[in-house]
């Protein structure tokens, strides 16, 4: 957060930097639970695989992207659960700058997490339903659109914004 946001923040919307900070922070979470249900549950489907029959039947290369996919899926849950941790730890500490900033981090971490988690357990699944080529190749695809839609369209949208100029003068 700049003195040129809390400023166009004012002038604009008409909120004091402690406002945003509440906005941004609500937001995150809004976020966050879009983000939560399926991450656990996509790791909850990981956990419960190892006690399926068929598990057994697995090659090494089957049994090596399994357990990335099962560490990027639970690392995710645990790094996308941390911001509210972190509210809980920082509670009445005037620490929601702080909070705002290292859940924003971490809120990326956990896509970037899930990311690979999804595109593991999408490889894995084409892999022993059809053939290793086949889970490469999906999970490739899987990958390509996550990275499109995750990262190369929003960095896309931003350099497309107008650069900040100076901040108005508040109407009167």
């Amino acid at each position: 957060m700049t003195p040129d946001d809390d400023a166009w923040n004012q002038t604009a919307r008409g909120e004091t930097p402690t406002e945003r900070l509440d906005r941004n922070w609500s937001s995150l979470l809004q976020e966050l639970r879009v983000v939560q249900t399926g991450l656990q549950l996509l790791t909850g489907f990981l956990l419960t695989l190892p006690f399926q029959t068929r598990f057994t039947t697995l090659d090494t290369t089957q049994t090596a992207i399994y357990l990335v996919t099962l560490g990027c899926s639970a690392v995710a849950t645990i790094v996308i659960v941390a911001p509210v941790a972190i509210h809980r730890f920082l509670f009445r500490q005037h620490a929601m700058a702080e909070s705002v900033q290292f859940a924003t981090r971490l809120a990326i971490a956990g896509f970037l997490l899930l990311g690979v988690a999804i595109t593991g357990v999408v490889t894995l699944i084409f892999s022993v339903v059809l053939d290793t080529g086949s889970g490469i190749a999906a999970g490739a695809c899987c990958a390509l659109v996550a990275v499109i839609l995750w990262l190369v369209l929003p960095a896309r949208i931003r350099s497309r914004l107008p650069k900040p100029g100076p901040v108005p003068p508040p109407s009167k």
